[in-house]
């Protein structure tokens, strides 16, 4: 693992919050993350900083699958865009390093780049706000004569044709500063210096550039209404964690529509990170190429990674081939899913268990823990939500599943089904979930999602069926939950032994 991401980890992991086991009638883990679903109502300004830089370092997958991700670094450093933006930096004051990141994500440092749906040049400026920023943008109007073939009727009524000439007009884009680098990003940093004078703060400022003016200034009415949002404005990550299905639900709304639109939400967090990985590459370029060889998808290496489990998957991880090597303990590490849908929170009845199919409810430890942490989570947000109506356990619909089995599998349960030949995922069915429940289920999965705990997909779109999976970084964390739900089993069973009443702080 990288130096950053481990410097990061340390952080994290030495501040979870260790607690007291459960001995109740429903699993609590030794050992939890700070400010995720129900603690976000309880977040405290040093679990906002710890959960802001997970959130950053978890935009490292969205920027590095990118097959751009080298040649663009390699663009932005150039010595002509250098140039650029330190003279922009010396006109508006806004930082030449923030620049440089938003020019990295928005074109890769292309000049000319063109969005489909309007936006260009190497800043990709809407031609509306470039003319608001002072760019010139003109259009002149040409003629030309052009041949048509026209359907006329005879006397007779027959149909005839004929070719006739008809003067044409339009128009051509003769000039566009937004593809002149050296206008386009001084423009850019003069509209960001006055919009962080608007707003109160840089991070507001970015996120404008990217969803609108308009757009901040629905979140900032939301935002009248909370007090402890509004005065004073709180930072974009303040708000961005700043509700849940039970907590500021309006918030809630607002940040799903934007997320649906355009994910303008995380576009604070992916320009800090951009920030961040563009000085690896300028500090150490071999470092860089080790990242983007990371993320790289090694199914298509000049095609993007579809999704995180794509990039996190290796065919190497690929290991368990037969159920006989399952069942006969021939293929190591897999652990048993505990089996008490009460207490953890999940259900395993799909097995249908007898003897010679107890492998089917295996995973490795890591696979099992995020489970059981999921289902946590998702429990205690739900009694939160509707507290005097029953949780339904997640049903779990596929745990490992050896090589041997996926050429027979197609449908939702084929579509990923070689990930389960790594023990490193599970599926869970959203079918039979009440509404409200559900809500609170994908909240906590985006919640761990956006700190780059885990990765999930829908498989294959439209089936209620979700394919999830930790991220290489956190396994160590959910192994340790895994020992804990080991720990909750035998106290279980034996309910004289001493209670476990604290949690060793996992090291990275």
């Amino acid at each position: 693992m990288l130096p950053l991401q481990n410097t990061f980890l340390a952080l994290l992991f030495t501040t979870a919050l260790p607690f007291a086991q459960s001995r109740g009638a429903t699993f609590a883990p030794g050992h939890v993350l700070p400010g995720i679903g129900l603690d976000r109502q309880e977040m405290t300004a040093a679990t906002l900083a710890i959960r802001t830089e997970a959130m950053i370092q978890s935009q490292t997958f969205s920027i590095m699958r990118e097959p751009q991700a080298m040649a663009g670094a390699e663009r932005i450093f150039s010595p002509r865009l250098q140039r650029i933006f330190r003279e922009a930096e010396r006109r508006s004051g806004f930082p030449a390093s923030v620049l440089q990141a938003m020019a990295y994500l928005e074109s890769w440092g292309v000049p000319n780049a063109e969005s489909p749906s309007g936006p260009r040049g190497i800043m990709q400026i809407a031609e509306a706000t470039g003319r608001q920023m002072g760019l010139r943008i003109g259009y002149a109007t040409r003629h030309r004569s052009v041949k048509i073939r026209t359907a006329t009727r005879d006397r007779h009524g027959r149909v005839r044709y004929r070719t006739v000439r008809r003067r044409e007009t339009y128009t051509v884009l003769v000039r566009d500063d937004r593809l002149n680098p050296e206008r386009a990003v001084n423009a850019a940093a003069q509209y960001l210096a006055g919009m962080e004078q608007r707003y109160g703060g840089r991070d507001w400022a970015i996120w404008a550039y990217h969803c609108g003016q308009g757009c901040v200034a629905d979140f900032q009415s939301v935002m009248k209404g909370i007090p402890e949002l509004a005065d004073p404005p709180a930072s974009v990550a303040r708000v961005f964690f700043g509700c849940s299905p039970v907590w500021h639900r309006e918030l809630c709304a607002t940040l799903h529509a934007q997320m649906d639109r355009d994910y303008s939400p995380t576009y604070w967090f992916r320009v800090m990170r951009a920030e961040q990985l563009l000085r690896i590459y300028r500090n150490d370029p071999e470092e860089f190429r080790d990242l983007v060889a990371e993320y790289r998808y090694t199914a298509a290496p000049l095609v993007r990674a579809p999704d995180r489990l794509a990039a996190w998957l290796r065919p190497q991880d690929l290991i368990y081939t037969t159920s006989a090597g399952i069942r006969d303990e021939t293929m190591p590490r897999l652990a048993s899913a505990p089996d008490d849908e009460a207490f953890f929170g999940y259900r395993l009845d799909w097995l249908a268990l007898s003897r010679k199919d107890e492998w089917r409810a295996k995973a490795l430890p890591s696979t099992i823990g995020t489970l059981g942490y999921i289902a946590f989570e998702t429990r205690r947000l739900y009694a939160a939500l509707r507290p005097a109506e029953p949780y339904e356990p997640l049903d779990v619909t596929a745990l490992v599943l050896p090589k041997e089995e996926l050429a027979t599998l197609d449908g939702a349960q084929g579509a990923r089904a070689v990930d389960h030949a790594s023990g490193q995922v599970f599926d869970l069915s959203l079918a039979p979930l009440p509404a409200a429940e559900r809500e609170c289920l994908e909240f906590v999965l985006d919640d761990l999602g956006w700190n780059g705990y885990l990765g999930f997909i829908e498989e294959p779109p439209g089936r209620d069926t979700l394919h999830v999976g930790c991220s290489p970084s956190s396994r160590d964390f959910f192994a340790q939950v895994f020992a804990d739900m080991r720990t909750a089993m035998r106290e279980r069973s034996h309910p004289l032994a001493a209670p476990v009443t604290s949690a060793t702080p996992l090291a990275p």
